[in-house]
């Protein structure tokens, strides 16, 4: 490559390495894989190295990714946290070796190894003093990390005293492990949320989060291995460190393999690659370390990494086989999602029979068909995924696949909508969807039945007592209180909020009704126009998007959500049930506001938010959820924020609670 060809693929490698190495270590969400970001290091580094005239300090090849995320505080680390250098074959680790021969010999030390396995999670530092943990903080550019001491104390595996009254600062790795992280995905994979791309960000975003109570949710463990620095004590070995860590009450990288000779390095190396998989967690190599401590001082480090230590990477492994179908899966919202059923083939030791396909789309970009020969790879070592389509396998006998146009469970339309990549099941009475419909239709925002919460609601659903919404209003008293010892004034309670719920204004019934795009704003909105559920139902497209605020994708939303059987089933059932489906006239022409805007912010003494605004708009107002220049009032109650200093700058007229009920008199 000529000189001006290498300066150019340095600059492009090295903008392309710190974009992904920000999507990685800030962001946590990374867009390539872990493979080939190593790949592009790998070509960055040996560019750097033909080309030594275009090395740089402020190239990743040496220093550490990773920045202090805003909103913690900085940590400044006494001893660096630093980054391993990685290799990808053993003629490369035979030259690591040759380099500690080398040095070991003018020094007359004794050389051997310990092979650990790189766990695949996020780096910290542990500070102890007087046996007590006083701060713990992530790796970050290796010089300054993230204060995260309050979410690293809701790891269990991390004890908070000490055996030993010891101040000492300790290394480890955060991380999931698989079977949390499967089940992790699985939960966020019901309720429609991204999965984590893999273990390893799943880990560093539970970690990395400003409110510790989302921290404590996720199951986060951490092995330590490491003494960064410790008073009172010393050692010779690396690997006496290791035992000590886990006298003193440490969870310990449970896999440490003494090695004497190079050769005894990369028989574990290989032993740990065939094992990798009957681990409990993740790993994304092996790291071979010098045990003599001694020798590592003579070693020394770079600005980036250590020189008695190195990372061995293991390439990502691919099989091929047969996509014998694909079914659709039904989630709790409705998304309707392709599931490849495969031939069983094991892939880096765990056997695939199945993964996702993600959706419509996914499945025409790689024009997959029933029947095709295609690879599989497992993402972050977890995750199966289709990344090929061997095309040239094919016998003509595949079959093109089509996304259902009917729920897969209940038989109602499905639709995709225009802008999306999901197709939804439209029945508000699917099974897959009725714990969600049911929660949202319960919800203050919607029929507000007080004490029906998501486990009681599971609990009568997994009882039979409640198979659809209307099921809500046929319990009994003897129904609800079956559910609890000692349960005579629960159920009266909850018998008196499901009555009471039948004469909620018949806009809470439109919002409880769960409709795409359709809020409360919006149904107060279209039931003011259409005062009866009759009417609605009725109402064509054309004259529900000529309302204000309802646009043509809501009108659509609301025709077609009208138009399906289950949903008039379910409306008969609710009018069976003397639900109330109708605007109450307010009997008043007194439009006072009309034309005025109103913004709602700090707490009011004598009425709720939802109270005043539906007095604004009893009198012709609008209520606005932000301030700007078409804002006619503020309306502030106590410690009201930022709204409040905006309209300030604005000069917008700001009203107290007296003011307005001077107004609405």
């Amino acid at each position: 490559m000529k000189k001006e060809e290498a300066k150019k693929r340095i600059s492009e490698l090295r903008n392309l390495v710190e974009y992904h190495a920000k999507r990685y270590y800030d962001e946590d969400s990374p867009e390539i894989s872990d493979f080939e970001y190593d790949m592009l290091m790998l070509e960055l580094r040996n560019l750097e190295k033909e080309f030594p005239e275009f090395q740089s300090k402020e190239s990743l090849t040496q220093k550490v990714g990773g920045h202090v995320k805003k909103g913690f505080q900085e940590v400044e680390h006494e001893v660096p946290l630093q980054s391993l250098q990685d290799i990808f074959n053993f003629e490369e680790l035979i030259e690591f070796d040759t380099r500690i021969q080398k040095m070991a010999k003018e020094k007359d030390k004794p050389t051997k190894y310990v092979v650990e396995t790189k766990i695949d999670g996020l780096s910290a530092a542990l500070k102890y003093e007087n046996g007590v943990l006083v701060q713990g903080a992530t790796r970050g550019n290796g010089l300054i990390g993230e204060d995260v001491t309050t979410n690293l104390k809701t790891i269990k595996t991390i004890p908070h005293t000490l055996k030993e009254p010891l101040t000492i600062t300790v290394r480890g790795e955060v991380f999931i492990s698989k079977a949390n992280f499967e089940a992790m995905n699985e939960e966020r994979s019901l309720n429609e949320q991204p999965l984590f791309a893999n273990a390893r960000n799943a880990a560093a975003g539970s970690l990395r989060q400003l409110d510790s109570k989302i921290t404590a949710e996720r199951p986060l463990d951490i092995y330590i291995f490491n003494v960064q620095k410790i008073e009172g004590k010393e050692f010779h070995s690396h690997y006496e460190e290791l035992l000590f860590l886990e006298k003193l009450g440490f969870s310990v990288n449970p896999v440490k393999i003494p090695c004497n000779t190079i050769e005894e390095a990369i028989k574990a190396i290989k032993q740990i690659g065939n094992d990798r998989e009957s681990l409990s967690f993740g790993i994304d190599g092996a790291v071979i370390k010098v045990d003599n401590l001694s020798l590592r001082e003579d070693l020394g480090s770079t600005a980036k990494t250590p020189r008695w230590a190195i990372a061995y990477k293991y390439p990502p492994e691919k099989k091929e086989t047969i996509l014998k179908d694909i079914v659709c899966q039904v989630g709790r919202t409705g998304v309707i999602t392709p599931m490849a059923i495969l031939e069983p083939v094991s892939v880096a030791g765990s056997t695939i029979s199945k993964t996702t396909l993600h959706n419509e789309d996914f499945i025409k970009e790689k024009d997959l068909r029933i029947g095709d020969t295609v690879v599989i790879q497992k993402a972050g070592d977890v995750i199966p995924e289709i990344v090929e389509v061997k095309k040239e396998k094919r016998t003509g006998k595949e079959v093109v696949f089509n996304m259902p146009k009917t729920c897969p469970v209940c038989g109602a339309e499905a639709i995709r909508e225009e802008g999306e990549a999901a197709i939804r099941c439209m029945g508000i009475e699917c099974p897959a969807k009725l714990l969600r419909n049911i929660i949202h239709f319960v919800s203050k925002e919607g029929m507000d039945i007080e004490g029906l919460g998501e486990n009681l609601v599971e609990q009568f659903i997994e009882k039979g007592f409640i198979q659809n919404i209307a099921d809500i209003y046929t319990l009994t008293f003897d129904d609800i209180a079956s559910l609890k010892k000692n349960g005579t004034k629960f159920a009266t309670n909850l018998v008196n909020a499901i009555t009471e719920s039948k004469t909620r204004p018949f806009y809470k019934l439109i919002t409880a009704l769960g409709i795409r795009h359709i809020g409360s704003k919006t149904a107060k909105t279209i039931t003011k126009h259409f005062n009866t559920i009759d009417k609605l139902m009725n109402a064509s497209i054309e004259e529900l998007a000529n309302l204000e605020d309802v646009g043509q994708i809501m009108a659509q939303s609301i025709y077609e959500f009208f138009k399906q059987a289950q949903t008039i089933d379910l409306i008969q059932k609710l009018r069976n049930a003397n639900v109330n489906m109708e605007e109450e006239q307010t009997g008043t022409n007194d439009q006072r506001f009309a034309g005025s805007t109103f913004v709602l912010t700090g707490s009011l003494e004598n009425y709720t938010r939802e109270q005043a605004g539906e007095i604004i708009e009893t009198l012709g107002g609008k209520v606005s959820s932000s301030v700007s220049k078409k804002t006619t009032y503020v309306l502030a109650g106590e410690e009201a924020g930022s709204k409040l200093t905006k309209a300030s700058q604005l000069g917008i007229t700001i009203l107290t609670e007296a003011q307005f009920e001077e107004m609405i008199k």
